[in-house]
């Protein structure tokens, strides 16, 4: 209890920086004799210590290390004298809190130790924004402006909740600028959106940017879906006559299964009952976000029922027509077959995205040619 009255003091007077010597001053109250928390960075290749952890700058990788286990399943894992904890924030994976104990912990420790890791989690994920410790942490190397930009639009990339879940990745992570996604529980209803914005840099983050707030006011203005589409196609259209955006617009009824999107010139999204393939969606049912005055009927809504356990993939053509060496495109058949191996492996969704953003990087031999976004949504009754 006096560990967590200690570090519930850092909630209205700190700086996310003061984490770390906060954690060394309590160890000796949790059994250990270290914890530091480590953050995943955006490449999400490596776990770092946080800014400000003393005498420690190394890396630990999520692949093939223990502190990598506990961060890819989000369980607890040991190795010796040193047990880590995922750092979840709601289900968005933080990093992980790795704890050097004096001794062989009792399920009593294990468990208070769980609690500590879950405060340190909110105590990052509310001082995050009171300074830079955290972005200084997780930025391997400069990020481009409009990728500044549209990272400071996004939501988590991961979310769990009201029976479904939700979570996406973008690449490149330093240097995206014309994709982006979007989502909301309102009451039964989650709101799902995947842009993908034409051209790159300044002007593509810029329009991306419109293109989000747009659809977050038609959202919270009640609109439904067709007259979303309308909202946001008119205020492009408006500020940016010419260009255009394309875009899944969807909607989960948590309670039914009931799937509504309009695919404003977007690929399909992949639709897997347990690993097999379903029938791919109709698209696009309109035409590209700042194109639809061009044909005078309303954008066309799908409808679908989903079952138990359904998975809906929804990506953008970065990834499918990523190529590799000798100019082969991935595909999307390459797409289905990667999805099902990981859900027959029963890899967690968060971690499939991971798994498939750097299969696409190695596919182009780390230099995408264009932005790849992707985004698992899961209806779980």
């Amino acid at each position: 209890m006096e560990a967590v009255r200690r570090l519930l003091d850092l909630r209205h007077r700190s700086r996310p920086e003061d984490l770390p010597p906060a954690l060394a001053a309590v160890a000796p109250l949790l059994g250990a004799v270290r914890v530091i928390a480590l953050m995943i960075d955006y490449e999400q290749i490596s776990l770092w210590p946080l800014h400000g952890t003393p005498a420690d700058n190394a890396a630990r990788k999520v692949d093939h290390t223990t502190a990598g286990q506990s961060f890819r399943t989000a369980e607890p894992a040991q190795d010796g004298s040193c047990l880590y904890l995922p750092l979840l924030h709601g289900a968005e994976r933080l990093g992980v809190l790795e704890v050097w104990l004096v001794s062989e912990p009792d399920e009593r420790l294990r468990r208070d130790l769980r609690v500590i890791a879950a405060l340190v989690a909110e105590l990052i994920a509310s001082r995050r924004f009171y300074g830079d410790a955290v972005e200084r942490t997780r930025r391997r190397m400069p990020m481009q402006l409009a990728a500044e930009i549209i990272w400071n639009q996004l939501p988590p990339l991961t979310f769990a909740a009201n029976n479904a879940l939700v979570t996406a990745v973008l690449e490149p992570c330093y240097d995206v600028g014309g994709d982006a996604f979007d989502y909301a529980a309102n009451g039964d209803i989650i709101h799902v959106a995947l842009f993908d914005t034409v051209g790159h840099g300044i002007s593509a983050s810029a329009l991306t940017t419109l293109t989000l707030n747009t659809y977050r006011n038609a959202r919270r203005s009640g609109l439904d879906l067709a007259d979303t589409y309308r909202s946001i196609d008119k205020w492009i259209r408006a500020q940016y006559p010419g260009a255009f955006v394309t875009a899944i617009l969807a909607e989960l009824d948590t309670t039914t299964g009931c799937y509504r999107r309009i695919a404003a010139g977007h690929p399909a999204e992949l639709h897997l009952r347990g690993d097999v393939p379903l029938e791919a969606l109709p698209t696009p049912t309109a035409l590209p976000l700042g194109l639809g005055h061009m044909i005078n009927r309303p954008p066309g809504i799908t409808e679908v029922m989903l079952e138990e356990g359904d998975t809906l993939v929804l990506y953008t053509d970065g990834i499918t027509e990523a190529r590799s060496a000798d100019g082969e495109l991935f595909g999307l058949d390459q797409l289905t077959d990667f999805v099902r191996g990981e859900l027959r492996a029963k890899t967690p969704a968060a971690e499939l995205m991971r798994r498939l953003i750097h299969t696409i990087v190695s596919y182009e031999n780390g230099e995408l040619r264009d932005d790849a976004t992707a985004a698992v949504v899961r209806w779980r009754p």
